[in-house]
């Protein structure tokens, strides 16, 4: 008797019907799940004999190819050019996207074999990618892609905020949060949103971290994008140097900082300016962080998946920083070191 799940079932049933159709199936073909991301969906390498062994990303349910999120960001970082694995096929009734393998090497991996003077290179070639991303999309701005016509705004950084304050302090700190601190928070909160929200947007990954590069034939790969929109010119950089992830230290990260704003020009890296951008930087990860906590905790309590437990001290570690950096701040130690004693 066959007891497997019928959801298993059902992928399997899609994924040999889409490599029948794109004649990648045979007796000594193999397909091996991989780890996925945050999200629905599943994927899965597959291995072939003398051929390069290709990766299947499965949809929860068809799709229009052109009409579906990753491939019009796809388009629009392949014409910037960003580095991003090709689209080898498609089966839109199934579900089923067929994508270039990058291998498992993502920089997160990377990092923790090798010695440091290989991640300065990487991630100077990682900072390189942001500066071109927004350069490039801001000329090729168009409504013809979606990414554009999308942005963290005040309602979408406030909604990550209370997030966190949902699924990090309530689900996972298993803490009632009184309304004397929940409007404590909104005031907080507003002040937070209101300055990135007015600050000038340019295109952004959205999940810029160690996790979404992949390191494949000694060259950094783009991956997850399918939610690229318009923000603030720190996020993606605030996600990568602030990388629930990894560990870097304050000399590299300023380092890294100085040298893009290098790239943006003599006028960005003067010291006024550079002091300017770092403060923005900061109230960037604050924010970031915040939200990294909250999806953390609802991975671990509304979806049962505790690997990201073991992130949290880290991002806990880079909010107080900041909190404890400005006496703006002061007050929003407060009430949050009252519920987290890691930021008191």
């Amino acid at each position: 008797m066959n007891d497997r799940p019928a959801a298993m079932r059902d992928t399997r049933e899609r994924i040999d019907e889409a490599l029948q159709r794109a004649r990648l199936a045979g007796p000594q073909v193999r397909v091996v799940p991989l780890t996925g991301d945050a999200s629905t969906r599943q994927y899965f390498r597959v291995m072939r004999p003398d051929n390069p062994p290709v990766v299947l990303a499965v949809y929860d349910e068809p799709f229009t190819f052109d009409a579906l999120p990753f491939v019009n960001v796809y388009r629009l970082l392949t014409g910037i050019p960003l580095p991003v694995p090709t689209i080898a096929g498609h089966a839109d009734d199934l579900g089923i996207l067929i994508l270039e393998d990058l291998g498992d090497v993502t920089l997160q991996a990377h990092m923790g074999v090798t010695q440091p003077i290989e991640h300065d290179a990487l991630y100077t070639q990682a900072v390189e990618l942001v500066d071109r991303l927004q350069h490039r999309g801001k000329q090729l701005e168009s409504n013809e892609f979606l990414p554009f016509g999308i942005a963290f705004d005040r309602d979408k950084l406030l909604w990550e905020l209370n997030f966190f304050v949902k699924h990090f302090i309530g689900a996972y700190r298993g803490i009632d949060v009184s309304s004397a601190v929940r409007n404590a928070l909104d005031q907080e909160w507003a002040s937070i949103t209101d300055e990135l929200a007015g600050e000038p947007r340019v295109l952004c990954h959205r999940d810029y971290h160690s996790r979404n590069l992949m390191l494949h034939n000694g060259r950094l790969y783009v991956i997850d994008f399918q939610d690229a929109r318009m923000g603030p010119d720190t996020y993606d950089l605030a996600s990568l140097l602030r990388d629930s992830y990894v560990d870097l230290s304050e000399d590299r990260v300023d380092t890294l900082i100085h040298g893009f704003l290098k790239l943006r020009g003599e006028k960005a890296a003067a010291p006024a300016a550079a002091v300017e951008f770092r403060r923005r930087f900061d109230l960037m990860s604050i924010q970031r962080n915040l939200k990294a906590l909250g999806t953390f905790g609802h991975q671990t309590t509304s979806r049962s998946n505790p690997v990201y437990i073991q992130y949290i001290p880290r991002t806990l570690s880079y909010v107080r920083a900041n909190l404890e950096r400005y006496p703006r701040f002061g007050r929003l130690r407060e009430i949050l070191g009252g519920m987290i004693e890691q930021l008191r």
